[in-house]
């Protein structure tokens, strides 16, 4: 994967909660979320895959839109996570990198 992307994602955690961060790589951040490293959040909540992706143009389209998804309450997560749509956006090496950790 060579382009980089600046990804705003919720993660799934295995209790159940999500997780919202930004990267732009995605294949390397989860890692780090999974090892433990990634954040103090998926530290003591660890990750069980990715719900939701969505690419942005800049880094700090990436960050707007995090701190946004973080505003939003549980339910309207659910809802964003449940539109199939966002994966048909995503490009295909992408989904390709991801495949065996997007949910």
């Amino acid at each position: 994967m060579d382009a980089i992307y600046n990804i705003t994602y919720i993660l799934k955690c295995r209790d159940g909660s999500f997780y919202t961060g930004w990267t732009n790589d995605m294949k390397k951040r989860y890692a780090a979320h999974v090892s433990g490293k990634g954040g103090k959040y998926t530290k003591s909540h660890p990750p069980v895959g990715i719900a939701y992706l969505e690419i942005s143009e800049t880094k700090e389209e990436a960050m707007r839109r995090e701190f946004a998804i973080k505003q939003m309450t549980r339910p309207q997560k659910e809802a964003l996570i449940a539109e199939t749509a966002w994966r048909e956006t995503l490009p295909e090496e992408l989904k390709e990198a991801l495949r065996e950790v997007l949910m």
